[in-house]
């Protein structure tokens, strides 16, 4: 690219683009926003747009490519969802005034965390930008990190300890700005796992001392201390750093943020990132919305409380006097049906008040905003009307915030017409009555356009023309028409000022002098108008900080009212909140299966977990409902703690810390991690992390490798969660070896899922009900029946089964297998089983997984000998399989200690 362009028109393009290297310059001319060399061809290719070419002077023809400024947002969100940046370069300045060159400069920067624009966001959830900030503390590397949402406002900042990664990885993270000298390979990672793309941001920017120097500017304040954010600390460089990037993309003033909060994530039930995926709290495993908890309790009518009520999801309470009187608030307006419905119409009225007054602060508000901020601020009073009586628990502590600042509605009130357009140049914004300027002007307008039609019928009489006609075009002005048949019926006082193909277009004095005072009259009322508009802007933006906590009472009022709305339709119960660790609830249902299958299908079950049942041994087939019991009790304490009913006919919950999660298991390749691995590294994280007060619940543990390892694994796990962390657990399984535990080892109860056997037809029914036992069979070859397996498959199945299970003579190959034709590794194993008889093993001395242990094992077991001489390279899957079964019938009813 050359430095030194030859047209003013380019020279100006590389002087702006040089204070913005990152971003693509979207450069306006006329009613195109312009790309030029490699932002052209990005853009082009980007955007599915013709690449074409501009003549740029000695450089010659360069490559360039716009899109329409009425649709520029469209664009936009295209290349910010890809993760670049743009840079709006606008026109400051009236063409027509200019003296050479039009100014321009660049009055915005969109990145994927900057976005503003209703058009680029999800109304109903927050996109944050993340800084993280280094430093040395007391020999240790400390990390600070900083989370802005640009639509409303928001500034949180924490102390991260030493994984900032894991504390940004529960927010919506769609940017992480980084110091420069910090942004390498390690970083950039932590950001990219979180699927936020990547800024630079100087290292000045995070200068302690600077960024605390930064926001006591920003705040009119001389400390931080106030906010609860240590003056100099890595928290307060990650969020000066953060508010420093934040102008910069606004390329002004960050009005909208008046406060710094300080996370205490100690405050919140814990939820690490695989419980979040788990659960599917937001969003199922395959990524989709519907079917997530989500989806299935919210009930909330505005964005405000849409937001919100993920912010709750997200972090759950730990703190007793917070959570009941979030239910004391749902209580109250389950128990008022009526103020409860009144609340939710007068909801309908509220649009998302957050985002409008970021826009007013920032000064990108728009007239129909205006009007959208004055109809919320209606609806408010309406709302706090409604609730009346049932205003109790958490809506006390917000009602007085939803008394809206009495100015700032009555001049919006007094001042904006009530439909206003979209733009201030449309005029038409401002009450008659507001200016007397103003409608002295529109008056003059009204007058001189009777005043043109009283001019168009006297010169129709003047001249006998009774086709001529007064029009206007901005290129000629005011001009009277006459067509060519009767041009020589035309005045001498008339002046030619344009030739048609039928007609002949002329002006005179008097029409000229009506054309100066009516474009005058227009030109000032719009001017007038937009200065009334700055002004009315301007009244509303020194009230952010009163109406920033207005928008947050309407979101707590949404939430409280949905919560109730949901326990009302779906039979919800209070739930009793205790300091013990236990949980026991009736008739407990999971509220998204219930949601799905619709009213009356969901077989509900108990559970009782305290000091003598803390572990729960969760046995029976596939297909019986294992999972959803175990994903219910979690999503039962979940509820809970966010200050929701839960779905139960009763329920009594002891707060939890924490709730871990080991459901499913996928092969996760692009962190190079199989199904197993990825099990196992979710298994680690929950044993290193439990305590004695979280809620474990383990699915399946060990089926990602070998029967014999996966077995070793679960029972370790399961002996380590009951006998060290003593956590809450819901343990499922298909090892029946573990039932054992139970009677052995404390607080330990089997359950299983039933099932009835209808031995007429040989088929099963699951019944989804846990009753007390462990499972005796798993009912493998009844669920491949159900997922259609071929009948000659199954029925070869069925035979196999029963030849194992009897012990009955010969392998299970068939009949007519000649000898020759069974591989040999597996032949020659299968032959030395049945020579052996494996005996019962002594009774063992303490719980070991294949009988007796230590001093009292047989120096060599059968089927130890028979693994030693095992080729397993040898095998194919399906000769292993076979093997695997002839050892299960052989060896697999030794009696067990």
């Amino acid at each position: 690219m050359s430095t030194e362009p030859r047209t003013p028109m380019m020279r100006q393009w590389h002087e702006i683009k040089r204070a913005f290297p990152d971003a693509l310059l979207f450069f306006r001319l006329g009613d195109f926003y312009e790309l030029f060399y490699e932002d052209a061809e990005v853009g082009a290719r980007e955007l599915d747009i013709t690449l074409t070419g501009r003549d740029a002077g000695a450089e010659g023809r360069v490559p360039m490519c716009g899109v329409p400024y009425h649709s520029v947002e469209q664009y936009l969100s295209r290349l910010v969802a890809r993760g670049y940046k743009v840079a709006i370069c606008e026109q400051v300045e009236d063409p027509k005034s200019a003296k050479g060159l039009v100014e321009r400069r660049v009055v915005r920067v969109v990145t994927p965390g900057s976005r503003i624009e209703d058009s680029l966001l999800d109304a109903r959830a927050n996109v944050y930008m993340a800084s993280v900030a280094r430093a040395r503390q007391r020999g240790r590397t400390a990390w600070g990190v900083a989370l802005a949402d640009v639509s409303t406002g928001e500034l949180i900042c924490a102390d991260a300890g030493d994984n900032p990664w894991e504390l940004l990885s529960a927010w919506d993270v769609a940017e992480v700005v980084l110091p420069e000298s910090l942004a390498g390979e390690d970083a950039e990672a932590g950001a990219r796992a979180l699927g936020a793309s990547v800024t630079r941001w100087p290292d000045r920017h995070f200068d302690p001392g600077h960024a605390t120097e930064f926001l006591c500017r920003h705040f009119g304040t001389i400390t931080l201390a106030g906010f609860g954010v240590p003056d100099r600390s890595p928290e307060a460089a990650a969020a000066g750093a953060l508010l420093a990037y934040v102008e910069h993309t606004l390329q002004g003033r960050a009005s909208q943020t008046t406060e710094l909060r300080r996370w205490e994530g100690e405050d919140a039930l814990r939820l690490d990132p695989a419980t979040r995926r788990n659960l599917e709290i937001r969003q199922r495993l395959d990524g989709s919305f519907h079917g997530s908890l989500l989806w299935a309790i919210d009930f909330t009518m505005t964005p405000l409380g849409a937001r919100l009520l993920r912010r709750w999801l997200d972090f759950p309470l730990r703190d007793r006097r917070v959570i009941e009187a979030r239910l004391e608030a749902v209580s109250a307006l389950v128990e008022d049906g009526t103020a409860r419905a009144a609340i939710r119409a007068a909801l309908r009225g509220v649009q998302d008040v957050e985002r409008l007054v970021a826009r007013v602060a920032t000064g990108r508000a728009t007239p129909r905003d205006l009007a959208a901020l004055r109809e919320s601020l209606r609806a408010s009073e309406r709302v706090l009307q409604a609730a009346g009586p049932a205003v109790a628990g958490l809506l006390a502590e917000h009602a007085d915030a939803l008394q809206p600042p009495r100015d700032v509605l009555d001049r919006l009130e007094t001042i904006l017409t009530e439909r206003p357009p979209v733009s201030v140049s449309d005029g038409g914004v401002v009450r008659e009555g507001v200016s007397a300027e103003l409608d002295e002007l529109r008056a003059l307008q009204r007058d001189s356009r009777a005043t043109l039609a009283r001019m168009e019928q006297r010169e129709r009489e003047r001249t006998g023309i009774r086709s001529l006609k007064i029009g206007y075009n901005k290129v000629f002005g005011y001009y009277i028409e006459v067509t060519h048949a009767n041009r020589d019926a035309v005045p001498a006082d008339y002046v030619r000022k344009q030739t048609l193909a039928n007609a002949e277009r002329y002006v005179t004095g008097e029409l000229k002098e009506l054309e100066d005072r009516l474009l005058h009259a227009a030109e000032r009322a719009l001017q007038l108008e937009a200065e009334i508009f700055r002004d009315l802007c301007a009244s509303v933006a020194a009230r952010v900080a009163a109406l920033q906590r207005l928008a947050h009472a309407l979101g707590v009022f949404d939430v409280v009212a949905g919560f109730a709305e949901l326990a009302a339709a779906r039979g919800y119960v209070r739930p009793a909140i205790c300091e013990e660790p236990v949980l026991e609830a009736a008739a407990l249902r999971h509220p998204v299966v219930e949601a799905l299958l619709g009213p009356g299908r969901y077989v509900p079950n108990d559970v009782r977990m305290d000091a003598d049942r803390r572990f729960l041994l969760l046995t029976g087939p596939n297909m019986a409902g294992k999972s959803t019991y175990a994903r219910a009790v979690a999503l039962c304490v979940l509820l809970a703690q966010i200050g929701s009913f839960v779905p139960a006919s009763f329920a009594r919950i002891g707060l939890a810390d924490a709730i871990f999660s080991r459901i499913g298991a996928s092969d996760d390749l692009a962190a190079g991690e199989s199904t197993f691995m990825r099990e196992m590294v979710e298994t680690s994280r929950i044993l290193r992390q439990a305590t004695e007060r979280s809620l474990v619940v383990v699915d399946e543990i060990g089926r990602g490798t070998s029967t014999y390892d996966g077995l070793a694994i679960a029972w370790a796990v399961a002996e380590d969660l009951i006998l060290r962390i003593r956590a809450r657990t819901v343990f499922t399984t298909h090892y029946q070896e573990l039932t054992s535990l139970e009677g052995r080892l404390p607080g330990v109860q089997n359950l299983t899922m039933a099932v009835e056997e209808r031995p007429e037809s040989g088929e099963i029914v699951f019944l989804h009900h846990v009753r007390p036992g462990a499972a005796d069979r798993s009912y493998g070859v009844h669920v491949a029946a159900l997922a259609g397996l071929p009948e000659a498959v199954l029925a070869r199945a069925r035979e196999v089964l029963a030849s194992l299970e009897t012990g009955g003579q010969g392998r299970a190959w068939p009949a007519s297998t000649a000898p020759g034709d069974v591989p040999a590794p597996v032949a020659a194993a299968a032959e030395a089983a049945q020579a052996d008889h494996p005996g019962a093993p002594a009774a063992a001395s303490q719980l070991s997984l294949f009988g007796s242990v230590g001093a009292e094992r047989r120096a060599a077991h059968p089927l130890e000998r028979l693994l030693r001489a095992l080729d397993p390279d040898g095998l194919t899957p399906r000769e292993a399989l076979n093997l695997l079964y002839e050892w299960k019938r052989r060896f697999g009813r030794e009696e067990r200690p």
